[in-house]
């Protein structure tokens, strides 16, 4: 019977610690997605028809807040739903966004993929019809 206990113990504080870890993935992982819609300009929201910046922001940092309170029963299901909240802006919302806006290359220009020293793709011969960035000049 003591080694039965002692058991169900050793697996408790196992599954304990599993859930903790998966907690603080999750919370690390809403926190991120906040992160990315305070980035995003708050006009291409509109222009994709999903929402507000500001109701995204609201949400996703009610579901990331909630995800630091260690409220027992409540506070679990409510950090559900804002996980809930933060999968539907990172399938749904955060790809039209990143759609409508720009590009944006880093410091050398991404990650290479056959580009230059600098990141710029060398034009050919063909290509050189004076485009600047936002059209012919």
């Amino acid at each position: 019977m003591v080694e039965q206990l002692a058991a169900s113990g050793i697996l408790m504080d196992g599954f304990s610690s599993v859930l903790t870890w998966l907690s603080l993935v999750l919370l690390v992982f809403k926190v991120a997605v906040f992160i990315d819609a305070a980035f995003r300009r708050g006009d291409a929201y509109q222009a994709v028809d999903k929402q507000t910046k500001t109701f995204w922001l609201m949400v996703l940092g009610f579901g990331a807040i909630i995800g630091f309170l260690p409220i027992p029963l409540l506070g679990q299901m409510l950090s559900l739903i804002g996980l809930v909240a933060a999968i539907v802006y990172l399938v749904d919302v955060r790809p039209r966004l990143k759609a409508i806006t720009p590009q944006r290359a880093g410091r050398l220009g991404g990650l290479g993929g056959g580009r230059g020293r600098l990141g710029r793709t060398k034009p050919k011969k063909d290509e050189r019809n004076h485009m600047g960035p936002y059209g012919p000049w």
